[in-house]
């Protein structure tokens, strides 16, 4: 299993000197599986990586959308393979307000937001809209499944299950939630035994009391989560749109002391597990 973040930044990009260590791309991650490309969210980093797919037509990609939130789909209009024909996207997400996944994508493409109609796009597109607990099988050795965070206007963490050379390799992706509950049980059934876990560090403990309810949580909660699942790695992600290099490098540091296994994810970061 590969995994390249492309996008990590949260809320809004955030580009310029101040952000060029960490990145100021917002969410996109892609993870090679089991022989099946998968992708996370299409924040403003899925525009470069749908240029380097440029190197590797026809694709086909699963994407799985945490949510609707404009920093986690604003790149998908700017994905270059949608434009060329003979690529395969199969896109997931859950269900917002009796509108199905398809429907929610359509009005990111209407006029006047965006001038070429999803409908338009010459590769070929499928819409799956999830339910919560909803398990993916993508092929006998690979699977995605989710689960619901805590988040304005709700949103889905999901888990990767993939079985290579006859090993399993699990990844984790929770970002966009806040700890309500310390264990939070869902985020910690989707990281439970993860080799890589993905969690939402927009926020330093003093600040936290500050942000309630706004839906994000902080890296010392990651590493009771982390602690509490067995995962293995921890990867910050999700970095507040104000938090400059300086600022993200010091969380990781103090992250770093107290779970040894952990760094705070950069536009290029590449995993290998």
């Amino acid at each position: 299993m590969k995994i390249k973040f492309w996008g990590t930044r949260g809320s809004i990009p955030t580009p310029g000197p101040a952000t060029n260590k960490y990145g100021g791309n917002t969410a996109c991650v892609e993870v090679l599986a089991a022989g099946q490309r998968l992708i996370f969210d299409m924040g403003s980093g899925a525009r470069g990586l749908g240029f380097e797919l440029l190197k590797q037509q026809p694709i086909t990609a699963h994407v799985f959308f945490s949510h609707m939130h404009h920093d986690h789909n604003q790149g998908l209009p700017f994905f270059v393979p949608c434009f060329i024909p003979g690529n395969t996207l199969f896109l997931y997400g859950q269900e917002k307000g009796k509108q199905r996944l398809d429907e929610q994508l359509n009005q990111l493409f209407e006029y006047p937001y965006f001038p070429v109609p999803l409908r338009n796009m010459p590769a070929n597109m499928e819409f799956l809209t999830l339910r919560e607990g909803q398990r993916v099988k993508i092929s006998p050795e690979l699977s995605v499944s989710n689960r619901k965070l805590n988040h304005p206007d709700e949103c889905f963490g999901y888990r990767v299950e993939a079985v290579e050379n006859g090993e399993k390799k699990v990844f984790a992706y929770c970002t966009d939630t806040e700890h309500f509950s310390v264990p939070d049980w869902k985020v910690k059934d989707l990281a439970k035994e993860a080799d890589v876990f993905v969690y939402d560090a927009q926020y330093t403990d003093e600040e936290y009391p500050q942000k309630v309810g706004w839906g994000h949580s902080t890296w010392s909660e990651g590493v009771k989560l982390a602690q509490a699942a067995g995962a293995k790695r921890l990867i910050l992600f999700h970095h507040d749109p104000l938090h400059d290099d300086a600022k993200v490098a010091q969380m990781e540091a103090a992250c770093k002391a107290a779970f040894p296994e952990s760094a705070a994810a950069f536009e290029g970061l590449e995993i290998e597990i």
